[in-house]
């Protein structure tokens, strides 16, 4: 097979022309300018954990935190400086148990480093009318961005009032909170506790 020649008339100088462009345009690998810089480590650090902050007053703006950990927050309709959250409330949550108030997470999470904020939000277990297991069911991440967040704003404000006994009545402001009666048992509990007491070994 013969080899393609090309006319007379076809100059190779416009085909160089476009070589050389195209070359000019690609970043030599091993340029200084091509090649990215690590962030140093503190800074990296200091990166990861504005992140966690942002993301634990994320969680706490939306998680309900401030509806009973800052006075005010759900009658001025979330209308609250940062700078304020979190100090606890004077308002009582009144039932069965007792009355409750909520902390004041400032104080709270201030006397606690990392580790055992972890800890006590793994095993928490609190008086009504606290969700304790959102904290339990939250990912170890978002408790630590929590727990970070609150460390940024400082202590602030006072201890909150401590909880009474049953059958006191607190003094205003407070939510009377009334329980509903138990459900009765299923039906087949009913049974169960029937042949437990006739004797029987119940099929489980």
């Amino acid at each position: 097979m013969e080899h393609m020649r090309l006319p007379s008339r076809f100059s190779p100088l416009p085909l160089l022309m476009l070589a050389c462009a195209i070359g000019a345009c690609q970043r030599v690998p091993n340029a200084p300018d091509a090649v990215a810089k690590p962030l140093p480590i503190a800074t990296a650090a200091a990166a990861a954990g504005d992140d966690l902050v942002a993301h634990g007053e994320y969680i706490v703006r939306i998680g309900g935190c401030n509806d009973c950990h800052t006075a005010g927050y759900a009658e001025r309709g979330g209308d609250v400086p940062t700078g304020e959250w979190l100090t606890g409330s004077p308002l009582g949550y009144h039932g069965p148990w007792g009355t409750t108030y909520a902390s004041n997470l400032r104080l709270t999470v201030g006397d606690l480093d990392e580790a055992e904020w972890l800890a006590y939000t793994a095993n928490l277990h609190t008086r009504p009318i606290m969700p304790d297991f959102m904290l339990r069911q939250m990912r170890e991440r978002d408790r630590r961005a929590i727990h970070r967040f609150v460390r940024s704003l400082g202590p602030a404000g006072e201890p909150a009032p401590e909880p009474l006994p049953p059958g006191r009545v607190p003094p205003p402001p407070y939510f009377q909170l009334v329980a509903p009666a138990p459900a009765p048992p299923r039906p087949e509990r009913r049974q169960a506790s029937a042949d437990a007491q006739n004797g029987q070994n119940p099929v489980q």
